[in-house]
């Protein structure tokens, strides 16, 4: 078989990994060009996600592929489960972000905090498609103060009440159930399976935005919900769990965001290799390869972040603020590199014949989202120093 990562491997990263890994990027990014690329344009444009594809996605083996095949998942590991994430980003970050939330926000806090028979029953439905989910832990005044929740979760005789509101919530309106975080009357944080059609749910599609339009993004309103104690995530006890849930999703961004910046370094390169100014291709300037040169140094030192990141991640040695330092750092690097192929295509770069603008609005969300930058650089410097700049 070939042993090379397709697109950008100017470092030989594909010397790092093994053969059933470069089978899974291979695998991902004809899935993308065959069936995401010839129709993301148009979803990006009627702010729609392609719902259509999320039974092939099941298929395929994307959805919960980190988990082991009893409950639908595929076994991967954590190198081979960026690589599928890098290869669905450079389709559109609203790809990338249906498979995060399922597999990381979704399955992940029913895997690790979940009873058998919470398992048994969404596991493999989540893996395969025929269930959707979300995880609603923002708030309209809790984002990056998650510990500032409102919503609460009051004790009943055979149950529990859910009301608040959460915002920002991907793929809310699609959900067959949201994975709901809410403060118990002693205060303490709890996880909840909130079913649709459960009196007193809805989930309205928050519409008018000019990033992730291929993306559903949603408020989770909360009206006084009754919600059964078997539907109460036994293991979660606490923020601390929903943070864990969070450095899952954060590592599949860190991945992913490099396949957004893949997709703008080629677009910006067969470009400026095509386009005749002044009676030679505009590569052959001196500030146009300038820009094409740190755009392929910052997407080598992310690939190797990551890559390093995957490896710890199947040791069991990958600890959170590194997960934050990737995000932040990858995450900047691909909005920096849609930023300078836009300069390069000129006025081109604005028009959604080429990729580059699509990305660098979405990325400027992801930037954002799963903490931003400026939360993630306050988590390394306390690592760092041993002092907390939170407050």
């Amino acid at each position: 078989m070939d042993t090379i990562l397709r697109g950008l491997d100017y470092a030989m990263i594909s010397s790092l990994l093994s053969e059933e890994e470069i089978l899974i990027q291979h695998t991902a990014r004809d899935f993308v060009e065959a069936e995401v690329l010839p129709v993301i344009t148009q979803h990006h444009r009627d702010e729609t996600f392609p719902e259509e594809l999320v039974p092939r996605l099941g298929a395929m083996g994307y959805l919960g592929s980190v988990y082991p095949e009893e409950y639908g998942g595929a076994g991967l590991g954590a190198v081979a489960y960026g690589l599928l994430n890098q290869e669905l980003e450079r389709g559109d970050s609203a790809l990338r972000s249906f498979v995060s939330v399922q597999t990381s926000l979704v399955m992940y806090p029913i895997w690790a905090f979940g009873s058998d028979e919470q398992k048994r029953r969404w596991l493999p439905a989540l893996a395969s498609g025929k269930a959707i989910g979300c995880f609603g832990l923002t708030e309209p005044d809790a984002g990056s103060d998650p510990g500032a929740m409102r919503t609460r979760a009051s004790r009943t005789a055979d149950g529990w009440v859910l009301s608040g509101a959460k915002m920002w919530i991907t793929n809310g309106t699609i959900a067959d159930l949201a994975i709901v975080w809410a403060r118990d009357d002693q205060g303490e944080v709890q996880g909840f399976i909130v079913e649709r059609g459960f009196q007193g749910f809805s989930a309205p599609k928050m519409v008018g935005k000019l990033s992730l339009r291929a993306s559903i993004t949603s408020e989770l309103l909360l009206d006084e919900v009754p919600v059964p104690e078997a539907n109460r995530l036994p293991g979660a006890h606490g923020l601390a769990a929903p943070l864990k849930c969070l450095t899952q999703a954060r590592y599949s961004v860190a991945w992913g965001v490099i396949g957004a910046a893949m997709a703008c370094y080629e677009t910006a390169l067969r470009y400026t290799g095509e386009r005749i100014q002044f009676g030679k291709p505009i590569a052959a300037f001196q500030l146009s390869q300038q820009k094409l040169v740190w755009m392929v140094t910052e997407i080598t030192k992310a690939q190797l972040l990551a890559v390093q990141l995957g490896r710890l991640k199947e040791q069991n040695r990958l600890r959170y603020q590194l997960v934050a330092l990737a995000k932040r750092n990858n995450v900047w690097m691909a909005r920096e590199c849609a930023r300078l192929a836009r300069e390069l295509l000129g006025a081109n770069g604005i028009i959604d014949e080429y990729p580059v603008m699509r990305h660098l609005m979405n990325l400027e969300s992801v930037y954002t989202y799963e903490g931003t930058h400026e939360m993630h650089t306050l988590i390394v410097g306390e690592d760092l120093t041993g002092l907390s700049a939170f407050n």
